[in-house]
């Protein structure tokens, strides 16, 4: 009698997380292209969405020059570029960073897509991840979906695309991330034979105040809201004060509080920055809780929330110089991957005490 293969048919937990944090880098450093395709203004370059075709860049003359005609057409150009005397070689430019973003969206899709098959023909998958899993890659494939729903916002009626819109696609692939690592985490609980981790109520607020400072960065994205505080070194009109003063002059509240909250730069931009301190609050609260479970994450919170706080007041002072602001972008997307983290240690510290 035939003995079943036990390299075939025996589950593998921490293989699994291992390919799910890999995953987890390539969506942080898809944030971190998507935001240096924003503040390069590259976003619109290519204005249509060739799933399969769209992989190989112009390679002759031609191609470059048709792919260039037809950006000509859109307001983006008629309205800023092509007054400007935009060229070949800087259309060339941004079309680099969106090839480059949408390349990296197809990186990531084949890299979640072909080792979940292999994982799942070979059932390394265990008992009650299958469904989860096939969420994720219907997160990833929404991503895209919503990614060109931002663009086509900007190619008619408009120079950019919009700002919700925006906000919408950056804050759909930092919860694919936040669920990324969430997975990984509870793979690898599994594979120590400990029960899956819940989010507890303090993890929970936690989460949610730094998803709405998520958020509010995209808004400031999108609305170029980084540009009224002023800029200059060291000038302390620009930070902690816009324009100097606490609140900043210009908030156009005729539409209501509401609209404006959402919609006007300057309102956004003392939001973005002020909620900030909010959310440090909750982190360090969540830091001490994490302090005699687990060091290392608690370490990881600090050093995240700290460091992002640096960055973007020097961003500010920079003018909005776009190293500065990737690097903004990055260390958000790391603290995010830190918070969920710690969330899930205090998480499972419950189920365990509860168990």
């Amino acid at each position: 009698m035939t003995q079943p293969d036990s390299r075939v048919s025996a589950p593998r937990p921490l293989a699994l997380a291992r390919w799910l944090l890999f995953v987890a880098g390539l969506v942080i450093l898809m944030v971190v292209v998507g935001g240096v395709t924003r503040l390069t203004e590259s976003g619109l370059s290519i204005t249509e969405w060739k799933p399969i075709t769209g992989t190989i860049p112009p390679l002759t003359e031609a191609q470059w020059q048709g792919e260039f005609e037809a950006y000509q057409r859109i307001p983006q150009y008629t309205e800023v570029n092509g007054p400007a005397g935009m060229t070949l070689d800087d259309f060339k430019y941004i079309f680099f960073w969106e090839w480059f973003h949408r390349l990296l969206g197809r990186v990531i899709g084949l890299a979640f897509a072909l080792p979940l098959a292999w994982f799942w023909v070979k059932r390394a998958i265990p008992q009650g991840y299958h469904w989860r899993l096939l969420g994720l890659l219907a997160l990833g494939g929404l991503q895209g979906a919503v990614g060109w729903w931002m663009v086509k916002s900007g190619l008619t009626n408009d120079v950019k695309v919009s700002h919700l819109r925006l906000a919408t696609h950056l804050s759909l692939a930092l919860t694919t991330l936040a669920l990324l690592v969430w997975t990984a985490l509870d793979l690898r609980a599994h594979a120590r034979g400990e029960p899956r981790s819940r989010l507890t109520g303090f993890a929970t607020t936690a989460v949610l105040g730094l998803g709405v400072q998520l958020f509010y960065g995209a808004l400031v994205a999108g609305l170029r809201a980084g540009y009224v505080a002023g800029a200059g070194w060291f000038e302390w009109s620009a930070w902690p004060l816009m324009q100097g003063k606490l609140f900043p002059a210009g908030v156009d509240l005729a539409r209501g509080a509401l609209h404006a909250m959402v919609a006007d730069p300057y309102l956004v931009h003392f939001i973005h920055r002020w909620w900030a301190w909010v959310v440090v609050a909750l982190l360090v609260v969540l830091s001490r809780k994490l302090r005699p479970l687990e060091r290392r994450a608690s370490l990881a919170i600090h050093t995240a929330f700290g460091t992002q706080i640096l960055l973007g007041i020097a961003t500010i002072w920079s003018g909005m110089a776009i190293w500065l602001a990737a690097l903004h972008q990055l260390t958000g997307a790391l603290l995010l991957a830190s918070t969920v983290w710690g969330a899930h240690i205090l998480g499972r510290a419950d189920s365990i005490g509860n168990a």
